[in-house]
Formats: C-alpha cells, structure tokens, sequence
C-alpha cells in the first residue's frame, strides 16, 4: 500500500472540484431524465436483439442505436435498444428476403 501526502491546500481544492462535478452530474440526470434508466452493453443487448456484434457495430454506425461510450466501452439506453426493435427486426426481413442472417 502506497501512502501519498498532500497539501490541505491542495486537498481542499480537489474535493471542491469533485463537490462542483458530483452537482453538475446531478442537475444533468435531472435535466436529461430518470436517472434510474437502466444502461446495457454490447454483449446483452446483442443477445437481446439475437444479433451479431458486427451487426451491432453496423447500427451504431448508421444510426440504427444511439448509445453513448465511456471509457471505451458501449453502452445502450433501454428505451433506444426498444425504439431499435421495429427497425432491427425489418432489417431482419429484408435480410431473410436475401438469403442473409443477421
């Protein structure tokens, strides 16, 4: 265990930024909707969608799935996985109509 010591100076700064973050954080939650909304990854919503991740790649590509990334890791509203569905499932028409799989 490594022990690192700082100034008070300097700690009371930190924490002011970390206080000023945390209320940011909270009046966007506020702003933009429930906070409780429940966020998936690639590999759930690939399996709730039945599709491949290339196929997931491809909609975040075009549009199909909004998401948003942190950290360089995916992850996907429910209510946009649920506004997905409809356009998925055509996708997958037009696909079994060709002879392909999504």
């Amino acid at each position: 265990m490594e022990i690192v010591n700082i100034e008070a100076k300097t700690f009371e700064a930190m924490l002011s930024k970390f206080e000023n973050f945390a209320t940011r954080m909270e009046h966007l939650c506020r702003l933009y909707g429930n906070t409780e909304s429940e966020w998936m990854d690639n590999q759930y919503v690939c399996i709730l969608l039945n599709i491949s991740p290339k196929t997931l790649q491809t909609f975040r590509d075009n549009g199909t799935l909004a998401y948003s990334q942190i950290n360089h890791k995916t992850y996907y509203k429910s209510q946009d996985v649920e506004k997905a569905l409809p356009l998925v499932e055509e996708k997958r028409k037009q696909a079994n109509h060709q002879g392909k799989e999504l």
